[in-house]
């Protein structure tokens, strides 16, 4: 009888699966904290975000008194559903701890900031959202980002070519 091979850090990365993701996040926000949310899903959500059937890119964070929701996430309807299917564009109960939920509604009430989703994905069978509170860039803000990413490229590739010499 074989042993059972021993969890190291890349099998435990290994039990997330990633359904959607906010590419755009980084490129028009910078982000200040990231945070790991439950999801409320109903029996057809969660069919179709293992088909991988969902978009975050204009989705937010929405605060009501003690509750956090993620509003304007698509998910895409179950296609054998039938008549239970869910409305794509529903808001859905994020699960968070009450100190988490009053820390991040008062931060961004009170300084401008916005807290929006970075990624929806499973881990371990169960579906999470992280979240990040994030501050808007500006288009200077842009742009100065893209001259940095460009010079560090460069001088990547510079250092990359002494070397192969």
């Amino acid at each position: 009888m074989a042993k059972p091979a021993k969890k190291t850090e890349k099998s435990a990365k290994s039990g997330e699966q990633i359904v959607a993701q906010n590419r755009a996040a980084s490129y028009n926000y910078r982000i200040l904290e990231k945070h790991e949310a439950g999801l409320v899903l109903h029996g057809t959500e969660v069919k179709a975000l293992r088909e991988g059937k969902a978009n975050i890119r204009d989705a937010y964070v929405d605060f009501k008194p003690s509750s956090a929701w993620l509003v304007n996430a698509h998910i895409a309807q179950y296609l054998p559903g039938g008549p239970w299917n869910h409305e794509p564009l529903g808001s859905r109960k994020l699960l968070l701890h009450k100190r988490e939920i009053d820390k991040l509604s008062g931060r961004t009430e009170s300084k401008g900031l916005t807290v929006i989703p970075l990624k929806i994905y499973f881990r371990n069978g169960i579906a999470k959202v992280e979240i990040a509170l994030a501050q808007g860039k500006k288009s200077w803000d842009r742009r100065q980002d893209e001259r940095t990413k460009e010079a560090r490229r460069e001088v990547e590739q510079s250092m990359y070519r002494n070397r192969r010499r």
